[in-house]
């Protein structure tokens, strides 16, 4: 049995966002996040062909979603369901420190 905490070993200072997988087994993939300032490129849209729960642990970001008129704001605590290719792109993420993000992958 593996024990671990999703708090240890974050690293800080990042060019670009890292994704640690926690669990892949029977079409689940859960992925710890860690982003510091990072946002999708201009244009680019996430499309998976993954249902996605995410859960924002630390930090805060914004999400905007195809369709909708503003940027979703989410702060410590808020989780969020993306159906699978529902596009997708993170706006923004917090520039002042981590922001920690906990991601179910399900079919």
């Amino acid at each position: 049995m593996k024990s671990s905490n999703v708090f240890d070993n974050v690293p800080s200072g990042l060019p670009e966002e890292v994704s640690d997988s926690l669990l892949t087994a029977n079409g689940v993939r859960i992925e710890r996040i860690v982003s510091g300032g990072q946002a999708s490129p201009e244009g680019f849209w996430y499309d998976q062909g993954e249902h996605e729960w995410v859960l924002l642990l630390k930090g805060s970001a914004g999400i905007q979603i195809e369709g909708e008129d503003s940027v979703r704001e989410l702060t410590e605590g808020d989780y969020l369901l993306l159906p699978a290719h529902r596009r997708h792109r993170v706006a923004w993420t917090d520039a002042s420190g981590e922001t920690i993000w906990l991601a179910v992958f399900y079919r």
